[in-house]
């Protein structure tokens, strides 16, 4: 590079200051691979257009007309509605704080609703057996 210094005066009133073109030492190599050993590494992200978040609704709204042990279907089916919202409205991370709330509810009311049905079966078998039993014992047989 040229280290040529130019002194500005004033005497250019009104006129722009010459300017010195500096021309560059150094030239540009034609493109091509790196000169140095040191590594590209390079970074794919695949990111979806839409992310699926499920809202659970129709299980809930099931448990809620057929299972709704303390409630649970009706609770799980508000959050259920809470995470469709939040989906519509474009909140991702909402919406998948609401379904899953809404799928541990309805996990939870199918559990209890199962355990239920398992209770009456064994209550309704074995009252049914005793009273045959209560009625076989005052009943003298007739000889059939």
């Amino acid at each position: 590079m040229s280290h040529n210094s130019q002194v500005f005066l004033s005497t250019n009133a009104g006129l722009p200051p010459s300017y010195e073109t500096i021309k560059e030492e150094y030239g540009v190599t034609e493109l091509g691979e790196p000169h140095n050993s040191a590594v590209v590494r390079t970074t794919v992200i695949n990111m979806p257009r839409e992310v699926s978040v499920p809202d659970h609704v129709v299980w809930s709204l099931f448990n809620a007309l057929f299972l709704n042990v303390c409630c649970l279907g009706f609770i799980a089916y508000a959050y259920s509605v809470k995470s469709r919202d939040r989906k519509m409205v474009g909140d991702m991370i909402g919406a998948q704080a609401y379904a899953s709330t809404a799928k541990c509810l309805n996990i939870s009311s199918l559990i209890f609703s199962i355990l239920m049905v398992i209770i009456c079966i064994i209550i309704v078998s074995t009252t049914s057996v005793a009273v045959f039993q209560a009625f076989s014992q005052r009943m003298p047989h007739s000889g059939f």
